[in-house]
């Protein structure tokens, strides 16, 4: 039955109560869930292997379904790093270490990351770890041209969308960057994952050759790090999202308000694992992907809140500063000197 929200003086600390109610995972859905993204997935895998008899565009078509359900993959190991996806600590935590070499994405590394990433979100003052690098208009004028220039460059959609995710994907996670030195355990995430990368590599390389290996395995990643990148930044980066200093920042408010509900055609909200329900996750975190959908038919008062449809999103790329006067993400186009 549907609960009443009650209206204290904070918006966003009503809607906890309400969002714990969803938190408990069902293991057999769970297992389901796992089941139908990776099973398809590989596949997918080893029909694109095949395909290269036939003409390496088929292998490429094949790639952007398979590259969607690494998306998904990965959105299990996100919900694994938030302890969401099962009620025990420890099934968690292996799953998502195994999932974390198919993404090629240390599983403790980036948990913690990310961690830092909801425990600051919207915060002017704590940016930096786990978030897209985001200027304010005041920082960016007071750079010097060169320096501009290279954050210019560096919010462009062709390099935040095409080349960044290659980057990081490929290279950045090899090593565990922003916790170099935060003790043992972010290096043994990496380094981990890196040799069991090596080890299901040459396998795979053994069974296929490595020209086939690179030819299906590359498409897929490349194709896939770019839809993550992609949701990861509309889900901050869209014209009313919210930051704030120090003194005005409230966790939940900005959770709430500072995260987006990307709106999606049903089939792309289930490859991607409702993550699109960003507010929500951000406000209850330990909601398993799999409920996020039902909150927001439980609660349809929450569809509006922080809402970018899908044909809308694609002005979100070119935003890329945030204005503190009017309180918005603008463009540099909007930007004047």
């Amino acid at each position: 039955m549907r609960a009443t929200l009650a209206q204290p003086a904070s918006e966003a600390r009503a809607w906890i109560e309400v969002l714990n109610r969803y938190r408990a995972p069902h293991t057999a859905r769970s297992v389901i869930e796992l089941a139908v993204s990776a099973v398809p997935y590989a596949l997918l895998w080893a029909l694109m292997w095949v395909s290269l008899s036939v003409g390496y565009w088929l292998c490429l078509v094949l790639a952007i379904p398979a590259a969607a359900l690494l998306m998904r993959l990965f959105m299990i190991q996100h919900d694994c790093g938030h302890g969401a996806f099962f009620r025990q600590r420890v099934a968690n935590d292996w799953i998502g270490r195994v999932l974390g070499v198919v993404t090629l994405t240390p599983y403790a590394f980036w948990a913690r990351t990310h961690a830092i990433h909801h425990a600051s979100v919207g915060n002017l003052q704590q940016r930096g770890v786990g978030d897209i690098i985001t200027l304010t208009v005041a920082e960016y004028l007071a750079m010097a041209p060169y320096r501009r220039a290279g954050y210019r460059l560096y919010r462009h959609p062709l390099i935040m969308f095409g080349v960044m995710p290659a980057y990081l994907f490929l290279f950045h996670y090899r090593l565990p960057f922003g916790l170099m030195g935060a003790g043992l355990r972010p290096w043994l995430s990496t380094m981990g994952t890196n040799a069991m990368i090596v080890a299901l590599s040459a396998c795979l390389i053994a069974l296929v050759g490595l020209a086939p290996f690179l030819m299906v395995q590359l498409p897929i990643t490349l194709i896939a790090g770019s839809i993550a990148v992609w949701f990861f930044y509309v889900q901050h980066q869209f014209e009313d999202t919210q930051w704030a200093r120090e003194a005005d920042w409230r966790i939940l408010d900005v959770a709430l308000h500072g995260s987006s509900h990307y709106e999606l055609p049903r089939a792309l909200a289930w490859f991607t694992g409702n993550i699109g329900v960003h507010h929500v996750h951000h406000l209850c975190s330990r909601i398993p992907s799999y409920r996020l959908g039902q909150v927001i038919a439980d609660y349809p008062e929450l569809a509006s809140t922080g809402r970018v449809r899908f044909w809308e999103s694609f002005r979100c790329s070119t935003l890329a500063l945030w204005d503190e006067e009017q309180a918005r993400l603008i463009s540099f186009r909007q930007l004047r000197i």
